[in-house]
């Protein structure tokens, strides 16, 4: 296990040019912390991974692991193991031998090899298979296979660039599963980089959440879901993802409360009270700001009887619906928005019917229209 630290990170493909791929990356990987770098294509987090490894070069900034200086360090000299996409396994090679061939480059002794190849192959369920060649595996038996040959140099950081990119949705769940058991049981510092943030939720204790080479919150998945930075980590994170309707912050004197009004496609209003965190939007009132609501916080109906004192009706008109089982999503306009609404299926009644749902109103975020960094 190893510490990693990155320090004000920047690359340029040509020099001179204003256009930063990574632009001034801070981040500090604990020893045995599973890190995901998550974000859309282009956002430059296999780029970052790749400086890591010593595949990419550095235009400034450094790079530590377990507090040596490597920023510059040839990749063999960095003992950290990469994963990529492509399995790139030897195919007239045995399972057995694809894991070993590092090891027999480095001039193991045979009874060395052995030892660790066996170890490896208990942990990822590849004991059985040692004898195949790669044409006689599945996809995910692969990938095993690719993560087994890292796995067996013991490396200090492990490197995985999208690892389950080319399997089947199945698969990719089974293998997603199998790399967070391989975590719990050998505790290794790992940074893998995908662009599924369901993939990435599951399998990080902490989310580098990135977009045009930046950072825009590193956090906890619960802490990136509940309390998103800006409106671009609580778009991406969340699925399906958050709604975002403009609307003006208003105030009822009387009551002296703060409220935004959500107008559906048949001219009803619905006066959705703010909970809470006054101090934060009042200088917002008469306003227009970008309001985020979550389509599972606006539902037919709440389990939690805990919360109903939090919840405000919405009447609206339903435009479209999909039945995906367990679960039904509503469409329908809100002040000229369509949102989505993640419901019961009992509760549909037809589409171009009138349907009652609850608000929790505590959940609503909100978001500056110039800026959209969060107002809370």
């Amino acid at each position: 296990m190893a510490d990693l630290v990155l320090k004000n990170i920047v690359k340029k493909y040509s020099q001179g040019s204003s256009v930063n791929t990574i632009d001034n990356i801070d981040l500090s990987i604990k020893s045995g912390e599973f890190i995901v770098f998550v974000g859309p294509s282009g956002c430059g987090k296999s780029t970052l991974l790749r400086m890591i490894a010593g595949l990419e070069s550095v235009t400034s900034g450094t790079i530590s692991i377990d507090g040596k200086d490597l920023t510059y360090a040839n990749p063999s000299d960095r003992n950290v193991s990469m994963v990529f996409q492509s399995y790139a396994l030897y195919p007239h090679m045995t399972v057995f031998e694809n894991i070993a061939f590092g090891l027999k480059l480095s001039k193991e002794d045979k009874s060395t090899i052995e030892e660790k190849v066996n170890k490896v192959a208990e942990i990822l369920k590849l004991d059985i298979l040692l004898d195949r060649l790669p044409k006689e595996l599945s996809g995910g038996q692969r990938q095993r296979v690719a993560i087994g040959r890292s796995m067996v140099r013991n490396p200090k950081v492990f490197l995985f660039d999208e690892p389950l990119s080319n399997l089947d949705a199945a698969l990719r769940i089974k293998t997603r599963l199998e790399i967070a058991q391989m975590h719990q049981n050998i505790d290794s510092t790992m940074v893998y980089v995908t662009h599924d943030q369901v993939e990435a939720m599951t399998l990080a204790d902490r989310l580098v959440i990135l977009n045009k080479g930046k950072v825009q919150q590193f956090a906890t998945p619960k802490d990136a879901y509940d309390n998103p930075k800006n409106k671009f980590v609580a778009g991406f994170i969340g699925s399906p993802a958050m709604n975002f309707i403009d609307v003006v912050i208003q105030k009822d004197y009387e009551n002296n409360q703060y409220y935004i009004s959500l107008n559906n496609s048949h001219g009803k209003s619905n006066d959705i009270y703010l909970e809470n965190h006054y101090e934060n939007i009042e200088k917002y009132l008469g306003k227009t700001v970008t309001a985020g609501i979550r389509p599972e916080h606006m539902q037919n109906g709440f389990r939690d009887s805990q919360i109903s004192n939090e919840l405000q009706s919405l009447e609206t008109v339903v435009d479209y619906y999909e039945y995906v089982g367990a679960d039904g999503f509503l469409f329908f306009d809100l002040n000229n928005t369509t949102v989505l609404s993640r419901i019961s299926p009992s509760g549909f009644k037809g589409i171009n019917n009138v349907i009652e749902l609850k608000v929790w109103a505590k959940k609503i975020l909100f978001f500056d229209k110039d800026t959209e960094e969060r107002i809370y």
